[in-house]
């Protein structure tokens, strides 16, 4: 009887999840406007076997893009959302009118999320080098025990979040939980990295078993970028 109702409890949330991702015919019908759904840098089955093709189309294509397509909605009637970086309005929510600001935080944030996220992946994996390697040892403790404690905070994340390295304009390392869509932008901060612990971006793989997941994600980041992001973060231009 238990594992029945929550099957249903499962797919009762994955159909209330989809409400507003009605697919690729709705999101040509989005709004227009000044926020922009970047494509992935890579095919969506070139993640596999580690994240599978269904799911980086349907996290990419319908998840991203209701973000992106609920802000340029937003920047209809408050067109100076389009405006301003997006790293300024999310460091300054207060001065988002309040009857958008809790969907301007979800959304946004979202939005600048996954633009890290897409691009801090690729058919890679391997170790870091350079600058941003030394700076996990001196900062994180190493490589191994930098993956383990960055996996054990994604793991204990409750409900939906992420978990990211931040770094600082002097290359300072720190590991980061957030909840929902948050980011460290909303505090001032950049993120180096992250991985998004959401179900929508490992369930229809891996299930309930999200340890497994986040021991996997580490197969896929391409740690070239990451130093590209490093090396941006120390010159002042890392931005979302």
């Amino acid at each position: 009887m238990m594992s029945l109702t929550r099957r249903h409890a499962l797919v009762g949330l994955a159909a209330a999840a989809s409400l507003p991702l009605l697919g690729r015919h709705a999101a040509a019908q989005a709004p227009e406007g000044p926020f922009k759904l970047p494509p992935l840098p890579y095919a969506n089955d070139a993640l596999e076997p580690h994240i599978d093709a269904r799911t980086m189309e349907i996290h990419h294509d319908r998840h991203h893009a209701a973000y992106v397509n609920n802000m340029n909605g937003f920047a209809k009637d408050h067109p100076q959302l389009g405006q301003k970086p997006i790293e300024e309005i999310l460091a300054n929510l207060n001065n988002v009118p309040e009857a958008i600001r809790t969907g301007v935080r979800n959304n946004l944030g979202g939005h600048a999320n996954h633009t890290m996220f897409w691009q801090i992946m690729g058919k890679s994996g391997g170790k870091p080098t350079g600058e941003v390697a030394a700076a996990i040892d001196r900062d994180l403790g190493g490589l191994e025990k930098f993956q383990n404690d960055f996996n054990a905070t994604g793991g204990r994340v409750f409900g939906s979040g992420w978990v990211f390295v931040t770094v600082t304009k002097d290359g300072k390392l720190a590991i980061v939980p957030k909840p929902n869509q948050d980011t460290p932008l909303m505090d001032g901060q950049r993120a180096l990295m992250g991985n998004d612990v959401w179900e929508h971006a490992y369930y229809l793989k891996y299930q309930n078993r999200r340890p497994d997941y986040l021991k996997a994600w580490w197969n896929v980041v391409d740690w070239a970028k990451v130093g590209e992001r490093y090396a941006a973060a120390k010159a002042g231009r890392l931005t979302i």
